[in-house]
């Protein structure tokens, strides 16, 4: 049996891709959080959860500038965390998605140059400096979508090949993991090639990629893309407040909203009161058709489908499927497909608990990816 993998993780958030990780037997033993609001909510919902402190515990406000993580007395006291953990594991790796606004397309768009942007050049700064044994950026498909940005990644993986590092790369999507969410991602996993060689995996000299055939994406998709979205999925139905609608034929029931409602029992979530109320007037929300998504806000859920990429900032209202109300953090967590005992805590506002949930990496999706870089490892 081997010893679980140690996991430092950046721009942590509240935690989603580190719990991902930890589930399945990764020893999550670092979080850097800059934003105290996200570390609050990290903290409380492992206590919801019963899980135990991680062993060099929150790096968090300013100490955990990543930025500053590059140099100075904290890149130090980064690299003596790394010995010391280099000693009680045989693995150690880096896990982020940094913060994506530059790069979204509904976002900023200025990507590498805008300050978001940044950051994504400081944690790769940091993984060569530190040098993992593996690592995992997470971040929009929108990298890949202008030349700007494809040239700005282009040298982001040209600094890590220079470092050492080979990389299997994938826009994968959460729902193909059993997420209630079309949600794409582009997922970048770095190896050192040292690590490579010594499982016996002869690499190519010309490139830094790993042929597709050698790394395992396939072995955790349940529903592949190529097949999933051409199901009978229910299109628009008239909206009806707390109406009844029967589930379709032919649909996996367990990737619509509804199942995950009521798998996380929504309703008696601890979260299940925090929700947006307009100040004006509801009548719009009546007008919505259930399942109507065609429009950037105002967004109607189904209850028989899959929900649409969850981010619920820059004015995007998603609406509950046959309620007159925008949905409750509970049922976000639900749709990020998360475990029902984790919540966030109540004092916290409710524009920072939207946020942390719609930036976060759906728990399934983590859990999938955790999987088959464990599957890599130790084949």
């Amino acid at each position: 049996m081997h010893p679980p993998p140690c996991i430092f993780s950046f721009f942590s958030g509240s935690g989603l891709l580190d719990l991902g990780f930890e589930s399945i037997g990764f020893n999550v033993a670092y979080v850097n959080e800059i934003f105290p609001p996200f570390m609050q909510a990290y903290r409380y919902s492992r206590h919801c959860m019963n899980l135990p402190l991680p062993e060099y515990g929150y790096c968090e406000g300013e100490e955990a500038d990543v930025t500053r993580l590059v140099g100075g007395e904290p890149a130090f006291r980064l690299r003596e965390l790394m010995q010391d953990a280099r000693k009680h594991h045989d693995i150690v790796g880096f896990i982020a998605g940094p913060p994506c606004p530059d790069f979204s397309i509904g976002g900023k768009n200025r990507g590498g140059e805008g300050d978001k942007g940044q950051l994504s050049a400081s944690y790769i700064e940091l993984i060569c400096q530190q040098q993992p044994d593996f690592f995992l950026f997470e971040n929009v498909k929108g990298l890949w979508r202008t030349k700007k940005h494809k040239a700005f990644y282009g040298q982001l993986k040209h600094q890590l090949a220079d470092s050492g590092y080979v990389f299997a790369e994938r826009l994968i999507n959460a729902i193909e993991y059993g997420v209630p969410q079309d949600r794409d991602r582009i997922i970048l996993i770095g190896l050192r090639k040292n690590l490579v060689k010594n499982l016996g995996i002869s690499l190519e000299e010309k490139s830094p990629m790993l042929a597709e055939s050698l790394f395992p994406w396939q072995s955790q998709v349940l529903y592949p893309k190529s097949e999933i979205f051409s199901h009978p999925w229910p299109e628009r139905t008239a909206f009806a407040d707390d109406g009844f609608v029967p589930c379709p034929d032919g649909i996996p029931q367990d990737l619509t909203v509804e199942f995950w409602f009521q798998k996380n029992d929504v309703l008696n979530h601890p979260n299940a009161k925090h929700y947006f109320t307009p100040k004006a007037g509801i009548k719009r929300f009546g007008s919505v058709d259930e399942g109507d998504d065609s429009k950037k806000s105002f967004k109607r859920l189904h209850r028989w489908r899959y929900s649409p990429t969850a981010c619920y900032g820059n004015n995007e209202v998603h609406l509950h499927p046959y309620k007159v109300r925008r949905l409750s953090v509970a049922e976000t967590l639900a749709i990020q497909s998360l475990p029902k005992e984790f919540a966030l805590p109540a004092k916290m506002t409710l524009t920072n608990m939207f946020k942390t949930v719609g930036n976060g990496v759906p728990y399934l999706a983590a859990q999938g990816i955790a999987k088959t870089i464990l599957q890599f490892l130790y084949h």
